[in-house]
């Protein structure tokens, strides 16, 4: 998570919401994102997608078996299909996102028994850190 902290971090850097995403198959990190969706022009260039697409590509395989996606604030609706999708094994999130969380905050996707992919999932770690970045972003844009 100390990763994907610190790609988020990159991501305020460049004017976007600090979102970071890092992608792990047997302890070594095969994919890493940080959201884009300004600078790309591209609304699903969130830190998840944007991880998984670099895991895909290290993999040559757009199946991301046992492996596990730490992202700094809980995925929304497309991030979360896209890592049901890449069949992800387990999902490890900090924030949460009451406004747009598809993993408990407004829905939970994860929960829908009549989907066709589950996957474990842990919240809250590092979410102090992944809050007061996200926090500290907003009120400097509120600022502006």
């Amino acid at each position: 998570m100390e990763v994907a902290l610190a790609l988020a971090r990159q991501a305020q850097e460049g004017g976007e919401v600090p979102v970071g995403a890092v992608v792990v198959r047997n302890g070594v990190i095969i994919g890493r994102g940080f959201n884009r969706p300004i600078a790309a022009a591209d609304p699903s260039a969130h830190a998840e997608i944007m991880a998984l697409r670099n895991a895909g590509n290290y993999l040559s395989n757009y199946r991301l078996l046992d492996c596990t996606l730490y992202v700094t604030l809980e995925p929304c609706v497309m991030c979360i299909g896209a890592i049901f999708h890449a069949r992800i094994q387990r999902l490890v999130y900090a924030a949460t996102d009451p406004k747009t969380g598809a993993c408990g905050s407004v829905v939970d996707l994860p929960a829908e028994t009549r989907l066709n992919h589950h996957l474990q999932v842990d919240a809250g770690i590092m979410a102090t850190e992944s809050s007061a970045l996200l926090k500290q972003f907003f009120a400097q844009k509120r600022k502006t």
